[in-house]
């Protein structure tokens, strides 16, 4: 299962290696859309819910997977998106959660800067932003989980963690159930 699956672009990825497929998100333009992109895949399914409070079985995923930043990007509490996690996934299974490196700190101010100049988001107060907290002066606020927090996260919930970092852009932890 993949929380804050959007539109489907890395749910597609998972599908085609997956038994089952499930991807959830808020957003009911995204998950339209999604099942346009995604109808190639029978065994892909799009779900209109809120990460925290999925009211699906215990234990129903092998995988339970919030990249790209999700655990902030979402503005929810990340220990309940961490327990509910916990609690959709089988026991051996994985959750995996990404952020970003702290070495990509100049590659996302760029895109945000690039964002805003679009008029996607409000204008970036730069006396605010920094130590990876990208802070727009229209109140928009993105933040960034390190691997401290990912572990912190792990050990609020009582199991053991891995911390990965990617290319140096991403970084990846990878709870065990």
């Amino acid at each position: 299962m993949e929380l804050g699956c959007g539109y489907g672009r890395v749910l597609a990825k998972m599908a085609a290696k997956a038994n089952l497929a499930f991807g959830i998100d808020t957003a009911r333009d995204s998950l339209v859309l999604g099942k346009e992109l995604l109808g190639a895949f029978s065994n892909c399914h799009l779900l209109q819910m809120n990460a925290i409070e999925t009211a699906l079985s215990d234990g129903l995923f092998d995988v339970t997977a919030c990249i790209q930043n999700g655990v902030s990007a979402f503005k929810v509490d990340p220990l309940a998106l961490t327990r509910e996690s916990l609690r959709v996934t089988r026991p051996g299974g994985t959750i995996l959660f990404s952020s970003y490196s702290d070495k990509f700190w100049s590659h996302r101010l760029e895109w945000f800067q690039l964002q805003a100049e679009e008029g996607l988001l409000g204008e970036i107060d730069l006396e605010k932003t920094g130590d990876g907290i990208i802070v727009c002066k229209d109140g928009f606020r993105a933040t960034t989980l390190r691997p401290a927090d990912f572990l912190e996260l792990a050990g609020q919930v009582g199991r053991p963690a891995q911390i990965i970092e990617i290319d140096d852009s991403s970084v990846f932890c990878e709870i065990t159930v």
